[in-house]
């Protein structure tokens, strides 16, 4: 396991633009505004040959500053108790704040290595702003810049003897599981509920959660990566930067997954927007899920679930293979069982199935129903065989392939579906053209050959 060293300090010191120069990435959203960091986000990080886990947190502030203040503190607090070492950043430009004067206090009781940087020095001749911070009682405070770089080597030159060496992991396949969704749909609460623990900031106000946060979860022994996102509204409502960021790393958490949890306000009923980012979720190839949360707020009858579901089925069609389930972050209502599901789908998500019994299923399908014809001749499918897994995908050859009609293709699919028992996950049918025999080795060379001569 690798040692845990957690960046703290007041709003807007620079601790998101140190964390990501020291894990060389932009995981970390930054801003010329406090308050852009509120959730702890994870990164690895290498320094002399040492591996370690850095974690941003939220700027430390009062109530009347931030509304988010108090859970953020919360935040700060279980990053110290979980670190083997803690980097207090502070302002060089602003000088001394009384919440640095708090967070020392914090620090004191803290038996762990601290470090003290003073950020916004952006070369020795600014060195002389260090001298104020002399009266916090710190013996060796670090001048850096987080954003040039400047005095940072020193800085993890220390850190590295003081924190432990990381302890040998074993690799283990995780399944990488992004939850998405509306802004306000629970997607937080789930993953909090999920974890038994506050690790996400969560409150009613839509747009709390900004980053795309990696949390590590285990359930009957089995590890799973939750990737909670910030709430994707439609672009016309979007107009601040800050929120164009979050969304775009909502959207590439879902390159990153395998399966989507698709979080939707039962209480708002299903819009169009729950269906724009479960097309999202269809376009990439993730295997999806479809939930229905809040669930505890609906006023039910024996035919409610059942309402939903057909009105779900209807407004996303395209997502005929997802499961959907009902359930509440806020009560634990049936929270267990989504990780069964998820079992299934990923199952299915990376299945393989052999050249011999797909061309069974696609001989049968042809003969079920006998392509049309183009141009006065018969479309003509050749053979089929599987080219890839997340999510299965088949490559069909053809003497036309722009000549098959979508809903041809949709019937091969379906067959294939239907004939192979994945009925859980998406499937990909790619159409190629069969161009002839295929010559290798000397006679192609030779035949190269000629050609370049003519």
């Amino acid at each position: 396991m690798k040692p845990i060293v957690s960046v703290i300090g007041r709003p807007n010191v620079g601790k998101s633009t140190f964390f990501n120069r020291v894990t060389r990435t932009k995981d970390a959203l930054v801003d010329n505004f406090p308050g852009v960091t509120r959730d702890r986000i994870f990164g690895d990080a290498v320094w002399n040959g040492l591996a370690f886990t850095l974690v941003d947190t939220g700027g430390f502030a009062d109530d009347d500053q931030d509304f988010f203040a108090g859970p953020i503190r919360a935040q700060i607090t279980q990053a110290i108790a979980d670190a083997d070492a803690v980097i207090l950043i502070m302002d060089g430009k602003s000088g001394v704040s009384p919440f640095d004067r708090d967070l020392m206090s914090l620090l004191r009781t803290a038996e762990k290595p601290v470090l003290y940087a003073v950020n916004k020095i952006d070369g020795e001749e600014q060195e002389e702003r260090l001298y104020e911070f002399y009266s916090l009682g710190i013996e060796m405070p670090f001048p850096i810049s987080a954003e040039h770089g400047y005095g940072v080597s020193d800085l993890l030159d220390e850190l590295v003897a003081v924190i432990p060496p990381s302890r040998p992991e074993t690799a283990e396949e995780m399944i990488r599981i992004a939850v998405v969704g509306r802004p306000n749909a629970g997607k937080s609460s789930l993953i909090n509920r999920i974890l038994g623990e506050d690790r996400h900031v969560v409150s009613d106000r839509p747009g709390t959660t900004r980053d795309a946060v990696d949390s590590i979860c285990r359930v009957n022994g089995k590890p799973y990566r939750l990737i909670d996102t910030a709430g994707i509204r439609r672009k016309g409502k979007v107009t601040r930067k800050l929120e164009k960021f979050s969304i775009i790393k909502a959207l590439r958490s879902l390159d990153r997954c395998d399966i989507a949890l698709i979080v939707i306000d039962a209480a708002d009923g299903i819009t169009d927007q729950d269906i724009s980012i479960a097309g999202y979720a269809q376009e990439r190839g993730c295997g999806c899920i479809l939930l229905l949360n809040k669930w505890d707020l609906i006023e039910k009858d024996k035919n409610t679930a059942k309402e939903y579901y057909e009105r779900l089925r209807m407004a996303a069609r395209f997502l005929s293979f997802a499961p959907a389930m009902t359930i509440s972050a806020l009560t634990g209502q049936r929270v267990s069982k989504i990780f069964s599901r998820v079992d299934e789908v990923y199952a299915q998500y990376t299945t393989r199935i052999g050249t011999g019994p797909i061309n069974k299923i696609l001989t049968e399908a042809l003969e079920r129903n006998e392509p049309p014809l183009h141009k006065g001749k018969r479309l003509k499918f050749y053979y089929a065989t599987q080219v890839s897994i997340r999510p299965p995908t088949f490559v069909c050859f053809v003497n036309y392939p722009e000549a098959v009609h979508f809903s041809y293709e949709r019937y091969l699919t379906n067959q294939i579906r239907e004939g192979t028992g994945l009925t859980k996950t998406p499937i990909r049918l790619l159409l190629r053209q069969r161009t002839g025999r295929i010559e290798f080795g000397r006679k192609k060379r030779d035949k190269d050959r000629k050609k370049k001569r003519r």
